[in-house]
């Protein structure tokens, strides 16, 4: 499991299929903890416009026997950048390759997505219940309330 982009210099990957997730052994496994990683200038393009979309994205998990490394998840993340897709298919398609490859006891993810069109969309998936006794936070993003 050596990290591909750790201590290299990593380009931009051009779509989320090129991007490569790194995973490392989890160093306090066994223990029940949640990691939270925020995106809060989270951006792809509307498949239909290709106008930029922009999201605040906040991912909870509770590892397994890996963590995702951080350089290659802000990779991932940045490949969306010139991705066109729907809200839904990017918040839940980040979601579900995390947990796919990953393999944590849980993980959950918020889509705050800014409004266009005058309609902010917020997409959540999370890959069943969490684990009995973890301390969940509240993802802190209140709901859109524009300038009022």
């Amino acid at each position: 499991m050596t990290p591909k982009h750790l201590g290299q210099t990593s380009p931009l990957p051009q779509s989320p299929e090129e991007a490569v997730l790194d995973y490392v052994p989890n160093p306090r496994s066994g223990l029940l903890y949640c990691v939270r990683f925020v995106s809060p200038e989270f951006t792809s393009l509307c498949p239909v416009t290709a106008q930029p979309d922009f999201a605040h994205l906040v991912i909870d998990y509770v590892p397994g026997e890996t963590i995702v490394e951080s350089k290659s998840l802000k990779l991932f993340l940045g490949s969306f950048r010139n991705h066109q897709a729907f809200h839904e298919d990017c918040t839940v398609g980040i979601g579900a390759r995390l947990f796919d490859e990953m393999q944590p006891q849980w993980l959950r993810i918020g889509g705050y997505w800014y409004p266009r069109g005058g309609i902010p969309i917020d997409v959540f998936w999370q890959s069943g219940a969490p684990p009995e006794g973890l301390w969940v936070p509240d993802q802190g993003v209140p709901g859109y309330r524009g300038r009022g």
